[in-house]
């Protein structure tokens, strides 16, 4: 089940954020993806069109923090991705503070050989 939230802006508009499982990292990892737009259903509509067909948010229990916050208003695409934080940490050591990626970096296709 994903985790997930919303916070609803001054102006109206809300920025949605969900932590959904990645199929790459294993059964451990997930990916937390920040989405702006002019309301809850907008925003997962904008996912489902990329190809995130199950997503729903169920609640608030996660809700996107102020830096969070600043990091989507500030992307020219509202809707940005990164691993969640907790997924695939050692027990020890400090994390590595991973930046933010546009959704085109998570959907480009891997380049065909010549």
């Amino acid at each position: 089940m994903a985790a997930g939230g919303f916070c609803k802006l001054p102006n109206g508009t809300v920025v949605v954020a969900l932590n959904l499982p990645s199929p790459a990292a294993g059964p451990a990892g997930s990916v937390r993806f920040l989405v702006h737009a002019g309301n809850r259903a907008r925003a997962l509509t904008r996912l489902r069109n990329l190809g995130l067909r199950a997503v729903y948010l169920r609640g608030n229990a996660a809700p996107p923090s102020p830096d969070e916050i600043t990091a989507v208003l500030h992307h020219p695409d509202g809707l940005i991705w990164r691993t969640a934080p907790g997924s695939g940490v050692l027990a020890g050591t400090a994390p590595a503070v991973e930046l933010w990626h546009p959704i085109r970096a998570l959907l480009r296709s891997p380049t065909a050989p010549a």
